[in-house]
């Protein structure tokens, strides 16, 4: 171990933050919590009765919030040395994305250790923050640390299709569990851009984009399959969909990637220019991906549907399309959509929610910046935008300012973009470990 973070009062014999958050993460991946969009999976109340046990060993008393049968979240809160000051929110979601066991390396729910990462689904995305956030809480508590203000922990359902069950249910239905709660930190953030041998970048979510998941419907004229027919839904449709996934909308850069570019070209030592993003993203490796997506609004159409039989035209056809639009850029974004689609095509929201942004600066972050700096010499904190979304929508509306902080020192090599919801997503272990100990000074310091 490389400092004292994650080691301050545990005595001989007393496991460490850092000694069990490879278990914790192994063992919350072995908790099969798949969510497919609706009620058919295995839900969270496994992982949520995990959690609640994991929190009540160390002399919590964690509450299971079922908004379903089966989705469930878990929420405690720790009393701070200094009660008068507004809480700290952290929290993760315990729901995953499906994973097919024949297409991974090591299976998805196994939590297998090779090559000096834990593999399986939710390694990233994000049951390793679920675990470092358990390893350094189940640490401090055993050697009676206090944090010095309150923090309210929440393990959270249906993060990975929208947050109804898990987020906005507690928002909506149980708002007292944030009272006093000002700020929070939660996922997608923190993961580390090595730059050169002299700096590191950490990018810290401070935005992200808004979300319109929609479908897509073309009615058309039903008639034989070997008729000829100019009205036909399936054409209209593909035409439309077609367009619309070719489609380039045009660069909008805002607050937050505008702070990004301009740390960047500092890191850099190169002027980057707002007219030749194709250039900058080029200097980014693994996490072009990730940046490239937040510098203009997306659709990308992701399922089609119609008909019932070959030679049967249908008379309706019908696409669903992910749509991602930049804050401030709302209206625009669904301007642009009707004009591309066209009369023909009938379009409704699936489910929707608004982007966020926030700036860089505060106390918070300033204790970001020290707890990473003080692990990692070379350690910059920058805020970027997420291309995604999160629980921090619902928490925004009782007025929480959200950071993506979870923390992780990655290998350069390693596509960390790629992980999210990819084929044999993993961790490093020894991020893991960073992250506990990062996150332990954190606490000292917010």
């Amino acid at each position: 171990m490389s400092s004292e973070a994650g080691t301050a009062g545990t005595g001989s014999g007393t496991v460490s933050g850092e000694d069990e958050v490879v278990d914790l993460c192994r063992e919350l991946i072995r908790i099969d919590s798949s969510n497919y969009g609706d009620h058919t999976g295995p839900g969270e109340r496994a992982a949520a009765e995990y959690v609640a046990e994991k929190l009540a060993e160390v002399g919590l008393e964690p509450k299971i919030y079922e908004s379903h049968p089966g989705r469930a979240s878990t929420v405690a809160r720790i009393e701070g040395e200094d009660p008068s000051r507004p809480a700290l929110l952290i929290h993760g979601h315990l729901d995953v994305v499906p994973a097919n066991a024949g297409d991974w390396t090591h299976h998805p729910f196994s939590g297998e250790v090779a090559d000096g990462c834990v593999w399986g689904r939710g390694a990233v995305d994000m049951k390793d923050m679920d675990a470092m956030t358990l390893a350094v809480v189940r640490d401090r508590l055993r050697s009676g640390r206090r944090p010095p203000r309150d923090v309210v922990l929440a393990f959270l359902a249906d993060e990975e299709a929208g947050g109804t069950y898990g987020a906005r249910h507690l928002v909506d239905h149980h708002a007292d569990l944030f009272e006093g709660v000002t700020e929070a930190i939660g996922e997608v953030g923190g993961f580390s851009f090595t730059v050169n041998e002299q700096l590191r970048l950490y990018l810290i979510e401070t935005a992200e984009k808004g979300m319109h998941w929609m479908r897509l419907t073309v009615e058309g004229r039903a008639g034989h399959g070997s008729m000829t027919n100019d009205d036909n839904a399936i054409t209209e449709l593909c035409e439309a969909v077609a367009r619309l996934g070719r489609h380039k909308f045009p660069v909008r850069l805002t607050k937050t990637v505008r702070a990004f570019l301009d740390e960047l070209s500092d890191a850099l030592g190169t002027p980057l220019d707002p007219e030749d993003m194709d250039a900058t993203l080029e200097k980014l490796g693994g996490i072009a991906k990730m940046i490239g997506t937040t510098l203009r609004n997306t659709a990308q159409p992701t399922m089609l549907g119609a008909g019932y039989k070959v030679n049967v035209i249908p008379g309706q056809a019908v696409a669903h399309v992910d749509g991602r639009f930049l804050p401030g850029h709302e209206e625009e974004f669904l301007a642009d959509l009707d004009r591309i689609l066209g009369p023909r095509v009938k379009r409704e929201d699936v489910h929707g929610d608004k982007a966020l942004e926030t700036s860089f600066d505060g106390s918070l972050v300033d204790a970001i910046q020290s707890a990473l700096a003080a692990e990692d010499p070379i350690a910059r904190a920058v805020p970027y935008m997420l291309s995604g979304g999160t629980d921090a929508k619902s928490f925004d509306d009782l007025g929480i300012r959200c950071f993506g902080f979870a923390p992780l020192k990655l290998p350069p090599e390693l596509d960390f973009a790629g992980m999210f919801h990819g084929v044999d997503e993993r961790v490093p272990v020894d991020g893991l470990k960073f992250g506990v100990r990062v996150l332990d000074r954190f606490l000292d310091q917010c």
